[in-house]
């Protein structure tokens, strides 16, 4: 008879949804968490009586010299059993993403508790002010931001890819970028609003409500913050990661100049192709994609070859700018290789590895590369062109 002397009862746990690592004076750390109410999960909508709706989730701060001491004292504060078991995110805040996102790592990945494929993120500001926050369609801001990585808004990573990066020489870890933004009118005259539509003025101030957003990626050197990129430089990095498998390119119309066509991508490949010479370092790259054209505001005649390759030749260059812009910014700007090409030339050139190991960003930086794109149009949809009376 195994007994139960190690049992937990779900009426005795504090169930952590999300948790926020910042930078707090005196080189500590503040870490927050969100935790969800039991007593506002339970009627859901507005509560008993016609009360108004109140915020699902508790917020709660607090600081120690490592992330683990910042726990004891929120101890002292929760009345619950903290379970980390299932914690959807883990934000860092812009200040120590700065420092170095190593020291707040480290207890997510030692402590059994904690699940490895927690959606690891970074923010522009604090992530204790990001976490204060709710959703209009998710019971919380952590559930929601979890469903838009996971539905591969921007580049999606877990805390053990982040760690394997992090121990990884010839790539470099990047993260999802999120801010609150404001997002229409608040969910209940209850409910705490993160963002004001008005400033420090004698003004009446109308709340606005805020959600969490995916604006982009954060760039790392190692593992200290050195940059960002925005929603179309995170799409190009997709392409070179060989990730992109979903998503939507319009490009100019080949007849009318103030039209747009959009793809709807369905099929994405990148393969990355390695050569050295003894003395200089160049990548092929040769990006295939295939999508079905789904708006159309123009009047070309799609049932005419040449208009779907000459469409097709205009997603191929935008592939190619996309692609080149973020590539051109990794290595003038950031000089940082967040693409794995590192790794790629390891396994070609496994002897030579050695030489460039410990500075391969220098390499990177210094490397040429060829980039071709194949785009094919499979289907127009239900439509040849667009309506028209003619």
């Amino acid at each position: 008879m195994t007994g139960c002397w190690d049992r937990q009862e779900i009426n005795n746990l504090a169930i952590v949804l999300a948790a926020g690592i910042d930078q707090a004076p005196g080189d500590k750390i503040r870490l927050t968490l969100q935790i969800a109410r039991p007593k506002a999960f339970g009627g859901g909508g507005e509560q008993a009586g016609g009360a108004p709706q109140e915020n699902n989730v508790w917020v709660i701060s607090q600081t120690g010299k490592t992330v683990l001491e910042a726990q004891r004292y929120l101890e002292a504060k929760i009345s619950r059993s903290i379970y980390w078991g299932h914690t959807v995110i883990l934000v860092f805040g812009e200040n120590i993403a700065k420092e170095g996102v190593r020291k707040a790592t480290n207890f997510f990945t030692r402590v059994p508790s904690p699940r490895i494929t927690i959606w690891t993120l970074v923010t522009k500001g604090t992530a204790e002010t990001l976490l204060n926050s709710h959703s209009q369609l998710e019971n919380t801001s952590a559930q929601s931001a979890g469903a838009i990585i996971r539905a591969g808004v921007g580049i999606p990573v877990m805390l053990k890819e982040l760690s394997i990066t992090l121990a990884t020489n010839g790539v470099n870890p990047v993260l999802p970028r999120v801010e609150l933004t404001t997002s229409g009118t608040p969910q209940g005259p209850g409910m705490k609003e993160s963002i004001p539509a008005a400033g420090n003025n004698q003004q009446e101030v109308n709340p606005v409500h805020a959600e969490i957003t995916v604006t982009g990626t954060g760039v790392f050197k190692d593992e200290k913050l050195v940059g960002w990129l925005d929603i179309p430089e995170t799409r190009g990095l997709l392409w070179l990661k060989n990730q992109m498998k979903e998503g939507v390119i319009t490009v100019p119309s080949i007849k009318e100049q103030n039209d747009v066509i959009s793809i709807n991508l369905t099929r994405g490949n990148t393969k990355i192709e390695p050569f050295y010479d003894g003395q200089n370092i160049l990548f092929n790259i040769k990006i295939k994609m295939e999508g079905e054209l789904w708006e159309q505001q123009s009047s070309e005649d799609l049932n005419n070859p040449k208009v779907i390759k000459a469409i097709e030749n205009k997603v191929a260059r935008a592939i190619e700018n996309r692609t080149r812009s973020v590539l051109e910014k990794a290595q003038l700007e950031y000089g940082v290789d967040i693409f794995g090409f590192g790794e790629e030339f390891h396994r070609k050139y496994k002897k030579e590895w050695a030489a460039f190991e410990d500075r391969w960003d220098e390499e990177f930086a210094a490397a040429d590369f060829n980039i071709s794109v194949e785009a094919h149009i499979r289907h127009t949809g239900l439509n040849i062109g667009r309506l028209s009376k003619k």
